[in-house]
């Protein structure tokens, strides 16, 4: 009879073992969705929290590429006479970078573009050369390389930055202004970079990412905001 039941109780020692495994992982899932739960409320409100900006420039870094473009195809580029072709800020190094069209992201986001080494024309902003104010963008940089706007906020006032359009004219542009904002003010900006800061003038705008980088928001903290003046 003792025999009997000593076989009963092997019988569920595996069943047994497993439960008290469920108990434990269960237990474990508990704890880290509690933890996570009042990390976030914790964090609620503050700067690496800040909501995304309507109308703000988009990033996203797997979609960009660090590759150099070769010397050739920035040669060979061409767009419509019309519409902006290069970039040069001999400040910062910047010489011919090619200006690609871009428009809006399906959130209403401002695009940039494909490649860190270019610059992006917003078109829904006017064109370079019609006496209104044309929009550009550009990226800070990818892991351990330097995008065309890297030092941006270097560019002081009175400094030069030459657009090439594609018929050949060249405009020169006079910086005017050249600030930093956090990313929750970056809407009120974005509003007021859309018009010349000198009524009746030709202007240029720049915007880039600046800052801290934000893992869970999938963008820099800060926008660095350029306007310049035609000459």
């Amino acid at each position: 009879m003792a025999l009997k039941v000593k076989r009963s109780i092997k019988k569920y020692i595996p069943k047994i073992i497993f439960g008290i495994i469920g108990v434990i992982f269960l237990g474990l899932v508990t704890y880290l969705a509690i933890w996570e739960k009042n990390y976030y409320a914790e964090k609620e409100g503050s700067e690496r929290m800040a909501p995304g900006v309507v109308g703000d420039l988009v990033v996203e870094e797997e979609e960009v590429s660090n590759e150099p473009i070769p010397e050739k195809t920035v040669k060979e580029y061409k767009v419509a006479a019309d519409k902006p072709r290069y970039i040069t800020i001999e400040k910062l190094g910047i010489n011919n970078a090619r200006i690609i069209e871009i428009g809006v992201k399906k959130n209403g986001q401002m695009a940039t573009p494909n490649n860190i080494y270019d610059a992006g024309w917003y078109n829904k902003s006017a064109k370079p050369g019609t006496g209104k104010t044309a929009i550009l963008d550009g990226h800070n940089g990818g892991p351990g390389v330097n995008g065309i706007f890297k030092n941006l906020k270097n560019l002081q006032a009175g400094d030069i930055i030459t657009i090439e359009m594609g018929d050949g004219r060249i405009l020169n542009y006079r910086v005017y202004d050249n600030v930093s904002v956090k990313l929750e003010d970056a809407n009120k900006k974005m509003a007021e970079i859309q018009n010349s800061p000198v009524e009746g003038v030709e202007s240029i705008s720049i915007i880039s990412c600046v800052g801290e980088w934000s893992q869970k928001q999938r963008t820099y903290l800060s926008r660095q905001f350029l306007r310049a003046t035609l000459m």
